[in-house]
């Protein structure tokens, strides 16, 4: 059982004044309001921070509630969760500073979710906390941003697409990123250079980042070799180069994991990838190389300690990231093709109206979180979940209706 609508607030959003904090304080100030049915408020561990964003946030945000909690303050963090029913976390890189708040959570049956891409630290998690999160009633939901709700839903409504044509699943599943533009943010590099940094130290990580099935339950596991694109290569299906996509490290973990925990709906021996799409030609072709060495450059430099101060010294800061001018130009267009165990194909496609990082991003984990406190039954049980096992058709409402994307059927055949 979750826990009950006696709490002061319906959710907390804990990390209010980091860069997604503020723009995802904006949407909800913007979308709800304070005096409204929902009840919501802001923490950090700066009061004065806290007071400047509501400032910034405008008329009638005076009344917005604040809690002062530190990432590192135990009793604050439990306090914190004793008042609300679901906490929406934006303080990464989560591997260094995410674990008290998702033990609080645990321990007090509070709801919660993030936007962490760091599929070790999520495995950490899971390892340490999901049974006492089955007992207490918490619903564990991580990596409710760009990565992965796009690929994780976007799988969900092929299947559920398919189902409804075919009568079946789709054994195979590819997704493609056509076009996604937008910026990164300094948190964001902070967490991927953590990760290059933790793996480099550590053989043992190095081996479980290359698994596919490395946070499903160990009895979920495909005989089946995982498709893993390495470098540049031609897709005859859409015509165009691809290259390896930097997101699909994590998005390929949780699209695997809603599998596990939907009971293998999308079949025992479903494979599944990720890559993006360059264009065709010559110049299609260069991109693709081009993009492949830039990731392996920039990986390679983060985990090399005589390197990594450079890599850090040009990338955007902590707190650093896309104007919101930016963020409001920016979109993505990704799409899948799912093929049967006979050979019938369905494509599909997801778009966001924002930038995938940040302006659609913070849209995504308000509407995840509002979707945790409002929409899921109360029953449901407490675990480690991922946005389509645990939220659903219900999700796929909110993110239709309210968070700009959309999820279409392009093709079947």
């Amino acid at each position: 059982m979750s826990k009950s609508t006696g709490t002061t607030y319906d959710l907390v959003i804990f990390g209010a004044t980091s860069f997604v904090g503020q723009i995802l304080t904006q949407y909800l100030f913007e979308s709800y309001g304070i005096t409204g049915e929902v009840r919501w408020a802001i923490a950090g561990r700066s009061e004065s921070k806290l007071s400047s964003l509501k400032s910034d946030l405008g008329t009638g945000a005076a009344e917005l509630p604040v809690i002062i909690a530190d990432a590192t303050d135990d009793k604050a963090l439990t306090s914190m969760c004793e008042q609300t029913r679901v906490v929406i976390s934006t303080v990464g890189p989560y591997a260094l500073y995410g674990e008290p708040l998702v033990k609080a959570c645990v321990e007090t049956g509070t709801d919660y979710c993030d936007l962490t891409g760091e599929v070790q630290w999520i495995r950490r998690m899971v390892e340490r906390y999901e049974d006492q999160a089955k007992k207490s009633g918490a619903r564990i939901v991580h990596c409710c941003g760009f990565d992965s709700i796009p690929s994780d839903m976007g799988v969900y409504f092929l299947q559920q697409q398919s189902e409804k044509t075919f009568g079946e699943t789709c054994q195979d599943v590819r997704m493609r990123v056509k076009v996604a533009k937008g910026g990164l943010s300094g948190g964001t590099v902070a967490s991927m250079i953590n990760i290059a940094k933790e793996a480099a130290a550590d053989p043992k990580l190095r081996k479980e980042l290359a698994n596919p099935f490395s946070i499903c339950p160990p009895e979920h596991r495909s005989k089946v070799r995982q498709p893993s694109l390495k470098g540049a290569e031609f897709d005859k299906t859409f015509n165009a180069w691809l290259a390896p996509f930097v997101m699909g490290a994590i998005n390929t973990r949780i699209v695997h994991r809603s599998n596990a925990m939907q009971n293998a709906r999308y079949g025992k021996e479903f494979t599944y990838d990720e890559a993006m799409m360059t264009g065709r030609g010559t110049k299609g072709r260069l991109a693709a190389y081009g993009i492949t060495a830039g990731l392996a450059g920039f990986f390679t430099a983060s985990a090399i300690k005589p390197t990594r101060w450079l890599v850090e010294k040009f990338v955007p800061q902590p707190g650093e990231g896309p104007t919101p001018e930016d963020q409001k130009a920016g979109f993505y267009d990704i799409r899948f093709v799912g093929r049967t165990q006979d050979g019938k194909t369905m494509i599909t496609k997801v778009t966001g109206d924002a930038d995938p990082g940040y302006g659609s991003t913070s849209k995504m984990l308000g509407e995840a979180g509002m979707c945790l406190a409002f929409d899921i039954p109360a029953e449901q049980p407490g675990g480690f979940w991922t946005p389509a096992s645990a939220l659903s058709d219900k999700l796929l409402e909110r993110l239709t209706s309210k968070a700009g994307l959309t999820f279409e059927v392009l093709e079947t055949r």
